[in-house]
């Protein structure tokens, strides 16, 4: 997922972010003109070219969970 520069400062996500489609934890910030989405990854990666082509900035946090949850995860998420 390729990332796109941005003046804004980004907060690291937490537990309590939640992806806005099935509600696990996000790892995905998209700014938006009009606001901004959380993704968990499987979703990230499922909506990453419809989102790329219209975000102002791309906040992956997705290597988090190898981080997390040991190299067993890369095949899970």
């Amino acid at each position: 997922m390729e990332e796109t520069t941005s003046t804004t400062p980004t907060v690291t996500l937490t537990a309590a972010d939640r992806c806005d489609r099935c509600g696990a934890q996000a790892y995905v910030r998209v700014v938006l003109q009009a606001g901004e989405l959380l993704f968990c990854a499987h979703h990230a990666r499922a909506h990453s070219d419809k989102f790329a082509a219209i975000a102002t900035e791309i906040h992956d946090e997705t290597e988090r969970l190898f981080a997390e949850h040991g190299s067993g995860a890369k095949a899970a998420v």
